[in-house]
């Protein structure tokens, strides 16, 4: 996870259990259960492959599992460093649970 305040909002919701939905044939999507803080935000973003993400305009957070052009209000959260190549693979709805480790 970055260190900025949308990430540090992200991680008070945890741990957290969300159906995840694909979008675009790029991304894994799901609805927060509230909006995030976008204090000190970026305009914008431009993600790739294991960039976890929130995007401000529709309060949802977004997995990358391929690269995507910029996209305006759109913050970074943390980056996923292995297993995102099997987000493409799955069809259909389906539940994760986010928590932290230590």
């Amino acid at each position: 996870m970055y260190d900025n305040p949308t990430s540090r909002d992200f991680l008070t919701l945890l741990p957290l259990t969300l159906t995840l939905e694909d979008h675009a044939v790029t991304e894994k999507i799901s609805l927060l259960p509230k909006r995030l803080s976008t204090e000190d935000a970026p305009s914008g973003s431009e993600p790739s492959v294991g960039d976890f993400t929130y995007y401000s305009p529709w309060g949802n957070l977004a997995i990358f599992y391929k690269d995507f052009g910029y996209s305006n209000r759109l913050i970074k959260l943390g980056k996923i460093v292995s297993g995102t190549e099997k987000l493409a693979g799955i069809n259909g709805d389906f539940p994760v649970k986010i928590e932290k480790i230590n």
